[in-house]
């Protein structure tokens, strides 16, 4: 339950963004409508990421606390327009939690995370009813892999699946041909965005978050690239003048530096 000081904290905030968008408030915040604030939720929730990925719990609260500002902020513009209230964001997430939560707040008994997440899937399919498709509340807005591999494991959910892994890499494979058979920019980029999907259906089969592991991929690549510059600076190589063979060997110092 909130403690007092926390009540306090809520109500002193939700305050503060009230003034913000107050007529004699702040011109910037008084100007934000739900559409214009789309891009500050999306570079805040990537702030919260980046402090995760860095395991900075001393940054984490600070990037916690500008992605809840988003957040009160949208509910602020929609109770100056009617649309909906803050009490109306908080009933419903907790209406939905203990919801999709039978196992905790009802008579259902469940022992692993993966009959969890079966149940949680089907009660989402119920609450859309049987005419509304299992695809229906994916955000076509989610960055393209995570898009990717959360339509094809709301598909496998719904019985829409390869029967093995191996079936996976079949395709992709023929899919890899048809992109060397190619003879256009447009049926190269069908082509390849074909290999890319179902390469995050193959992670989906490993249980690899495809995002996460292209994440983790470029910044293993930025980690290693920035080395190879150091390591050019402080001999006084200029890297577009470097042959193939000299710009490998920085590449291989740079990994072995990480081992």
């Amino acid at each position: 339950m909130l403690s007092d000081a926390e009540r306090q904290k809520y109500e002193d905030l939700r305050g503060i963004v009230a003034r913000l968008r107050a007529p004699d408030g702040c011109p910037w915040d008084r100007e934000q409508t739900h559409v214009s604030l789309r891009p500050h939720v999306i570079e805040e929730a990537y702030e919260v990421l980046a402090a995760l990925d860095a395991g900075d719990t001393t940054a984490l609260p600070d990037e916690l606390g500008d992605l809840l500002f988003q957040v009160l902020l949208h509910a602020q513009l929609a109770e100056e327009a009617g649309e909906f209230t803050m009490a109306d964001v908080l009933g419903g997430l907790a209406d939905k939690l203990v919801r999709r939560h039978p196992h905790v707040f009802g008579d259902v008994h469940l022992d692993t995370a993966d009959q969890v997440v079966a149940q949680w899937e089907k009660l989402k399919q119920q609450e859309r009813g049987e005419e509304q498709s299992a695809l229906s509340s994916v955000p076509g807005a989610m960055p393209a892999l995570a898009y990717a591999q959360t339509l094809l494991r709301r598909a496998a959910a719904a019985g829409f699946a390869w029967p093995e892994r191996k079936d996976v890499l079949d395709k992709l494979n023929e899919e890899l041909d048809e992109l060397a058979r190619a003879q256009s920019k447009e049926e190269a980029t069908a082509e390849f965005g074909d290999i890319l999907i179902n390469l995050a259906n193959y992670a989906r089969y490993l249980d690899i978050d495809a995002e996460e592991a292209l994440r983790l991929a470029g910044h293993k690549f930025r980690r290693r690239f920035e080395a190879v510059e150091r390591r050019a600076r402080s001999t006084s190589l200029d890297l577009a003048t470097l042959s193939r063979e000299e710009l490998m060997a920085l590449w291989t110092q740079a990994k072995a530096d990480e081992a």
